[in-house]
């Protein structure tokens, strides 16, 4: 019997990949290791739905499946303003345009700093152990993350008998679902425990079910108060189950199927009134009577649905024999380009998995922790990292994946009113640097990292990105309230500096950095990365109220206050000043390259509109260097690939993908564990997502005015062929194909009509249909924003390079109309 119900599984996975297209079946996107992970959390295989989490160890005498869900957090609903900023504000801001930053930050420490609550922490639910006698001695070893198919599997063979098991997590079904089974009847025997690091108890019902109960940890005074239940419960086929005091024990079975359930007591920040217990049990008794063969075909569909929209082909050689952790270590001094394809997709599954409609955005870590007081709580860090999670969501085809990212920024907009009165006395709604389940809104952590107004601004950015994708009004609609509440904040918080009558963001900082001439004292006014989020902010929500037809005086007020906000600079190194002084240090190798917001994300600097900005960002980049920590060199694809410099770009991926702990530089230099996590180090998510959007940047490019193909194609990518990219304007790139760094086949796809305009690299058969370029871009949605000019420094000396040269054709599309080019 058991085998039949092998077979049938089998048969349905097959079938099921045979819809994929033909090139990506040629391609093997598994993460494969011949080892089991032992203790090694970063060797272990990530598992997901966006709300449930698993990491897979695939230890054959005791295998080990760490538990998560997205809302278990420490604490409960807080909040952390400091009512003594507002008073102190005025003088801050004095002591700051008086140079006096030692003493503006001591006294912003005293009063704008929160004075305890700096965040909770994201927290696990705990393990499940399967302890399997006799199988410590084993052969024929081998796991696997099938990335086609989600699933994390383990073979290996025991006195002959060869024994499979199977874990996912199952969007549909709203559980984890693990397989084990034996190519031998009655073979399957083990003892099967949970347990948790928080306050919690275990109990065992009859002789099929686990239950662990508990409630989340105390953190800066604010008590836990997250309950959450988790339910195991396992199905047998053949032998037999026992329940003891605190394990059940499995003897003789031919297969077993185990449910797990979780749910907790969260409805919302402000909330946490749902019964746990009922809600694990709605899960369970929704799930347990689907058979294996049901729950796969239901989980592959669901998942499929998002992950087959994208293929990328970059060639292949036989590294991909390879294990994924050996490919690694290889991959800096061989030739291995699917690797960096598995990479690529890798990216979108853990977008995928960590990040679903209805639920919490992706953290620091994803949804993946298995510590209670995680590396910087695995909060929201909004200075760059949470952002950074979200980079490829749109261009990578993965737009549902950004909902939860929305969703909270509405949330904020909300909780972060009382902040901006309370704190600054203005409207609209400010966040700082850190935020977390409970939406805070106020300064976390010392203020020379706290002391920064303008998460909102950043956050809101991507309400806009997203509509700039889809064209989709009724969503702007409702997301707007949220950019309009951001915009008036700065329009109320925005002040004249005393020398050039500049409106500037004071006090604030270029994100935990500080100037060598001001060492420790990072607080300043008028940083370059606020006058560049500010312009973006203020961009953004004109051309969203233009769009929708409202708010005609407030777009008049943000046009008034845009054009006095301080210019971009280049300063006596030719260099992009990080300060609205100049005041860079060319031998400042720091994580963060904050003043390059202009660059990438936002699109304020451009090779072809503001040539000597684009030369001193990229003179910048240089200084900073390249080797750093993982999300940072996550970031320097994406700017060299905007700088159009595929090589460089191709540089910080060999980088990235060289094993943790080997580079050298600041913080130890990043790089990538064996379970192809990023690694700061510690591990964070970040720069798996950052390399994935900078691979697309490399292949796509939508900012500047056209559909750009092939930007930044390094040398070694001569032949290749993606399909499913997305660009602004709702156009999607249904196939491209490049042979010998040349495109010759484009197929796209235009779902809202209008003007495309296309640059390529090389000339393209016109077909009564493309036409050489005259005149301006009419598409709104590539009309590029007035940018303020550039001031140079005297002493400066700004070299600007030449650019390939590239085509450029106007085409008139339609919507729901597919368009074919190729070579000329």
């Amino acid at each position: 019997m058991q085998r039949k119900t092998t077979k049938s599984i089998a048969v349905y996975v097959i079938s099921l990949l045979a819809s994929v297209p033909v090139f990506s079946q040629q391609r093997d996107l598994k993460l494969w290791y011949d080892h089991p992970s032992g203790k090694v959390w970063e060797a272990a295989l990530p598992v997901g739905n966006g709300r449930l989490a698993a990491m897979v160890y695939g230890n054959p005498e005791a295998e080990l499946i760490r538990l998560n869900e997205n809302t278990v957090w420490s604490g409960s609903p807080n909040r952390n303003e400091n009512p003594h900023a507002l008073a102190a504000l005025p003088e801050i801001r004095q002591l700051i345009f008086a140079g006096k930053t030692k003493e503006a930050n001591q006294l912003a420490a005293k009063n704008i700093q929160s004075e305890k609550i700096n965040g909770m922490c994201y927290q696990p639910v705990g393990d499940l152990q399967l302890t399997f006698p006799g199988h410590e001695q084993y052969t024929g070893y081998s796991r696997e993350l099938d990335l086609q198919t989600a699933v994390a599997n383990t073979v290996y063979r025991v006195n002959g008998v060869k024994y499979t098991r199977q874990v996912f997590a199952s969007i549909p079904d709203q559980a984890i679902i693990i397989r084990l089974s034996a190519d031998k009847p009655g073979s399957i025997t083990f003892a099967a425990s949970v347990k948790s690091p928080q306050k919690s108890t275990v109990a065992v019902n009859g002789n099929n079910e686990l239950v662990l109960s508990g409630i989340s940890g105390d953190k800066d005074g604010v008590p836990g108060k997250v309950k959450f239940q988790s339910q195991i419960r396992f199905k047998t086929e053949g032998g037999t189950a026992a329940g003891s005091s605190d394990a059940i024990q499995i003897t003789g079975a031919n297969a077993v199927t185990v449910y797990v359930s979780i749910a907790t007591n969260f409805v919302n920040y402000a909330d946490i009134s749902a019964d746990e217990a009922k809600r694990t049990t709605a899960y369970m008794n929704k799930v347990w009577p689907k058979n294996y063969t049901a729950l796969l075909k239901d989980h592959i569909t669901a998942y499929q649905h998002f992950f087959n929209r994208v293929q990328l082909d970059l060639g292949s050689t036989d590294s991909i024999k390879n294990p994924t952790d050996i490919r690694v270590r290889d991959f800096a001094h061989g030739n291995d380009p699917q690797l960096v394809a598995l990479y690529f997709q890798f990216g979108r599954y853990l977008l995928i998995a960590a990040s679903q409609p209805g639920g919490q955005p992706a953290n620091l870590q994803g949804i993946w922790n298995p510590l209670m007081n995680p590396p910087w709580g695995s909060k929201y860090t909004i200075n760059i990292n949470t952002e950074m999670n979200y980079w490829p969501a749109e261009e990578a085809n993965l737009t549902e994946m950004h909902e939860p990212l929305v969703q909270m920024v509405k949330d904020l907009s909300v909780t972060g009113r009382e902040t901006a009165k309370t704190m600054y006395g203005a409207g609209g709604w400010v966040t700082h640097h850190n935020t977390d389940l409970w939406r805070i809104t106020g300064p976390v952590d010392p203020i020379y990292y706290g002391m920064w107004p303008m998460g909102g601004a950043w956050l809101s950015r991507h309400l806009w990105e997203k509509y700039a994708f889809s064209g989709d009004k009724k969503y702007l609609q409702t997301v707007y309230p949220a950019l309009k509440g951001a915009a008036e904040f700065y329009l109320d918080f925005l002040v004249e500096e005393p020398e050039h009558k500049w409106l500037v963001v004071a006090p604030s900082m270029s994100p935990e950095n500080s100037p060598k001439a001001h060492p420790g004292e990072s607080i300043t006014a008028g940083a370059t990365m606020d006058n560049q989020l500010v312009f973006d902010l203020f961009s953004n929500t004109i051309h969203a109220a233009e769009a929708l037809n409202t708010d005609k005086e407030l777009v008049a007020k943000m046009k008034a206050a845009r054009k006095r906000l301080p210019p971009m600079q280049v300063g006596q190194y030719g260099q992009l000043q990080e300060w609205l002084q100049d005041l860079d240090n060319p031998n400042d190798k720091h994580r963060h390259v904050s003043h390059l917001f202009g660059l990438y994300p936002a699109n304020q600097i451009s090779p072809y509109r503001t040539p000597q900005l684009f030369a001193a960002a990229r003179t910048s980049l240089i200084q900073r260097g390249d080797v750093s920590t993982g999300w940072s060199m996550g970031w320097k694809v994406n700017l060299w690939a905007r700088l159009l410099d595929g090589n460089h770009a191709w540089k910080l991926i060999k980088d990235q993908l060289t094993p943790a702990g080997v580079n050298k530089g600041e913080n130890s230099g990043g790089g990538t564990y064996p379970n192809l996590f990023d690694a700061h180090p510690p591990f964070q998510i970040d720069g798996n997502f950052g390399c994935t959007a900078g691979i697309c940047e490399m292949l796509l490019q939508s900012q500047d005015g056209a559909v750009h193909l092939l930007p930044a194609l390094p040398d070694d990518w001569k032949n290749g062929r993606v399909s499913g990219l997305r660009a602004r304007g709702g156009f999607e790139i249904k196939e491209m194909i490049w042979e010998n760094g040349q495109l010759s086949k484009i197929t796209i796809v235009s779902t809202l009509g209008g003007n495309l305009r296309l640059r390529v690299p090389n000339a393209l058969k016109e077909n009564g249909q493309l036409k050489a370029v005259s005149g301006d871009q009419l598409n709104v949605f590539f009309q590029p924003d007035e940018t303020a000019k550039a001031e140079i420094s005297p002493k400066a000396n700004v070299e600007i390079d030449t650019l390939k040269e590239t085509m450029q054709y106007d085409l008139s599309t339609k919507v729901g109309q597919v368009y074919t080019f190729t070579k000329k």
